[in-house]
């Protein structure tokens, strides 16, 4: 019996190219002939060194990032950085513009003023509650402070599906910097990085394997990092020992940077754009003309292209439907546990046959159940 091709829908730790897998397993016990694994070399020695390097010139090149913009592979994924944003970005400042679209800037929200309990972290837009959020609050109607430090934002909400599809940029000349969580979409579709402060992403849903997050900043905000912030958190400490302040997550950013050179041979940012967008297109589309069977109730205008949730019409089917698809090689569609449903994350690396066949699947199991 032939096995199904294997399609990997996760959310993170998601999907990665079958070739820079295959790559990483033909360098596994040596890495360009050193005779070591990237796992176990100095992350000191020229041999990483260079690796970090061009990982971080690729991505440059990907995003185009100014030459006044500094690039960190940092640890503690894109959780920690709630907190290391307003440590470094606010010092001086008694408020924090925080908007919250979903469960990551929900949680991002709760967590930002734990360690800075002098800054007010002021709710400037809700989209919904706790768990129904169907659309995103448009910039012109966030409440911000040009007296603010930054106005920080996701891009992207993994969990309810809901994507800016419109990039947010500064709408008048006193907004304070924009700081984005762009986890799950970074690298996906072009974007403007001078609209932004700070750019952060954990590298585990777009980029690479969990343990890297990558922190992009304007160098006028290394102004405000403080000597009292302790140097782990400190921004300005990682750029000053260029990302050795302690030892970075050395395997996780060779992936990375195998990934970067992927996209590149990709067509870069561009052609995935392209490509995610049409992806996007024939799941909404196969959703919307099922009659009902399967729906999503997200504002077309704030559908996400990386994370699409759907349900049936129960949640016994939707239980079916999960356990169903995983013996046609459809894996980890299951809905996050708060929502339900199902979830399928179509980040750079899903080929369009990935969701064919998750398309093709819903056909059939709306023809036995529907």
């Amino acid at each position: 019996m032939t096995m199904p091709t294997i399609y990997n829908f996760s959310a993170g730790p998601a999907i990665l190219p079958e070739s820079v897998l295959r790559q990483a397993q033909s360098e596994m016990f040596d890495y360009n002939g050193t005779g070591f694994s990237v796992m176990t070399m100095s992350h000191r020695s020229d041999v990483f060194m260079s690796i970090l390097y061009h990982a971080e010139q690729d991505l440059r090149q990907l995003l185009n990032i100014p030459s006044n913009y500094r690039v960190l592979f940092l640890q503690g994924g894109a959780s920690a950085q709630f907190n290391m944003t307003v440590m470094n970005l606010a010092n001086g400042f008694d408020r924090v513009d925080s908007v919250v679209s979903g469960n990551w800037s929900r949680i991002a929200h709760a967590q930002m003023g734990k360690l800075s309990p002098n800054v007010d972290i002021h709710l400037a837009a809700h989209g919904g509650d706790e768990f129904d959020y169907t659309d995103v609050p448009m910039p012109d109607t966030w409440d911000v402070s040009a007296d603010s430090a930054f106005v920080h934002f996701v891009i992207n909400e993994t969990v309810h599906g809901l994507q800016y599809r419109d990039i947010p940029k500064a709408f008048h000349d006193q907004m304070p910097p924009l700081v984005c969580d762009m986890s799950s979409e970074i690298l996906s579709r072009p974007v403007n990085v001078s609209d932004f402060g700070l750019i952060y992403a954990g590298a585990q849903k777009n980029i690479g394997p969990s343990g890297a997050t990558i922190v992009i900043i304007r160098e006028d905000l290394l102004d405000r990092c403080s000597d009292r912030i302790p140097d782990v958190w400190n921004y300005k400490s990682h750029v000053n020992r260029q990302g050795m302040y302690n030892t970075p997550a050395t395997y996780p950013i060779y992936i990375s940077g195998l990934v970067f050179r992927w996209l590149q041979s990709q067509g870069g940012v561009e052609a995935m754009q392209t490509i995610n967008a049409l992806k996007a297109k024939v799941l909404y589309e196969a959703i919307d003309n099922s009659g009902g069977f399967y729906t999503n109730k997200i504002a077309p205008r704030a559908r996400s292209q990386m994370n699409v949730i759907f349900h049936t019409p129960s949640k016994e089917l939707d239980l079916l439907f999960a356990q169903e698809s995983t013996t046609r090689g459809l894996r980890l569609l299951k809905g996050y546990q708060s929502m339900g449903g199902m979830r399928a994350s179509i980040y750079n690396a899903m080929p369009l046959q990935g969701v064919e066949a998750l398309i093709d699947f819903m056909g059939e199991f709306q023809k036995r159940y529907g």
